[in-house]
């Protein structure tokens, strides 16, 4: 990392640095003790605004939500973390048994040093939690019957013309019961975290989804297939092209801001300027055989960024009354979407 220009972490609208600490690394050493610690002068003076500070009889105090299974980057191995937070900031830091979802305690007899305390804290979970695979993900689902229908026509033309090719087989396409748009991927550790992702959901749906459908379907085709790889020969996923049938934005602006309301409440990552609206179709991750689609796309005469295959997946979907087809699909993998559980606006 270039020390002049260190990575941003931005937390409750304020910008902090992370600076990256050199230790020696010991045998067996646990994964908590990865990653940095935020030296002793660089939260100290910042105001807690984005948090609560109380005063109690014996000083100051501050609590902080955190899901079980970061508690451990608190305390780092054999409890030095929470050690060190403590005797740098003269405080004292409460964390509940491992498995026990609840609150951290911060105390102390003076006020910056909770301050400084809680700030360090933020900055370790912002940093340790965009490590943790994803649990959740933001999606339209796309299953009415039509376009599972087109799909699996899809599937057997394929199937059919391609067969002698290299890796082309009946695994590397996308189960029917599991097609959706992907608008993003959150990290929710416990239930009240899911049910947060749930409530601001609702909250959207009140906000601008009934606005910008108007209480109306929205009718929205499904035609043609891409990829996203600039080498054919790179290529991992093909996706089918989705596109709203009145050539309206409606469909792309609910995306974005939906995302948008996602980023802004901390349960999702910012990653591309707008949603990239598409159904994935054959993935070689499903079987993990890269570059079992070249052939295929060779085959086919795909040679450049974005071209597109025959257009023999066409379905269109009618996404239900207030686009009921948003859904939080909680799902523990990518794997289990059958068995997930799911959200939906009546």
């Amino acid at each position: 990392m270039d020390v002049l220009r260190p990575t941003l972490i931005q937390i409750g609208g304020r910008v902090y640095r992370k600076n990256l600490v050199q230790e020696p690394v010991h045998p067996q050493e646990e994964e908590e003790d990865e990653g940095f610690y935020a030296g002793p002068g660089d939260c100290a003076d910042e105001p807690c605004g984005a948090f609560v500070v109380e005063e109690t009889e014996k000083g100051f105090q501050c609590r902080v939500e955190v899901p079980s299974p970061l508690y451990k980057y608190i305390i780092g191995k054999k409890g030095e973390t929470k050690k060190r937070l403590e005797t740098e900031t003269r405080t004292s830091i409460s964390i509940p048994k491992p498995g026990v979802e609840g609150e951290i305690v911060i105390t102390g007899q003076q006020r910056g040093g909770v301050i400084s305390a809680r700030t360090r804290i933020d900055v370790l979970l912002d940093s340790f939690r965009k490590k943790q695979p994803f649990t959740h993900f933001l999606s339209f689902a796309l299953t009415q019957p039509e376009v599972q229908e087109k799909f699996l026509q899809f599937k057997e033309e394929v199937l059919e013309k391609c067969s002698k090719d290299h890796g082309v087989s009946s695994s590397l396409f996308q189960n029917p019961a599991k097609l959706h748009l992907t608008l993003g991927t959150l990290v929710l550790l416990n239930e009240q975290e899911i049910r947060k992702a749930c409530e601001l959901l609702q909250r959207c749906k009140e906000d601008f989804v009934d606005q910008i459908t108007s209480g109306r379907p929205l009718a929205v085709e499904v035609a043609g297939v891409e990829y996203m790889n600039d080498d054919p020969a790179m290529t991992d996923v093909l996706y089918a092209k989705v596109r709203m049938k009145d050539g309206s934005d409606r469909l792309q602006a609910i995306a974005d801001q939906l995302v948008e309301r996602f980023v802004a409440s901390g349960l999702m990552l910012k990653e591309w300027d707008r949603v990239k609206l598409h159904a994935t179709v054959m993935n070689t991750l499903f079987r993990r055989d890269p570059g079992a689609l070249r052939a295929l796309l060779l085959r086919r005469g795909a040679a450049g960024r974005g071209s597109a295959l025959p257009e023999v997946l066409h379905g269109r979907l009618r996404l239900l009354r207030d686009v009921g087809a948003a859904q939080l699909l909680l799902s523990r993998s990518a794997a289990a979407l059958c068995t997930t559980t799911t959200t939906t606006f009546s």
